[in-house]
């Protein structure tokens, strides 16, 4: 295995466990600020969107990649 690849590995495996844990957060904090239903679908909202633009990020960046270089 080339140092490349464990790198490319590694980062998936850190981003998906750190997204996870963020998620866990977010649901551990409306939980224990009584949020209710409506509550928390504002908390997953709000913050879900800033993961979700990471993420995007990344689908943005393959997609440029493949137009310039296709």
């Amino acid at each position: 295995m080339t140092e490349a690849q464990f790198s490319q590995i590694s980062l998936a495996v850190g981003l998906t466990l750190g997204i996870s844990y963020m998620l866990f957060i977010i649901y551990k904090l409306a939980v224990d600020s009584r949020a209710g239903k409506y509550g928390m679908m504002i908390l997953f909202l709000a913050l879900g969107l800033g993961i979700f633009g990471f993420i995007a990020k990344y689908f943005i960046k393959l997609y440029i990649a493949a137009e310039v270089g296709g």
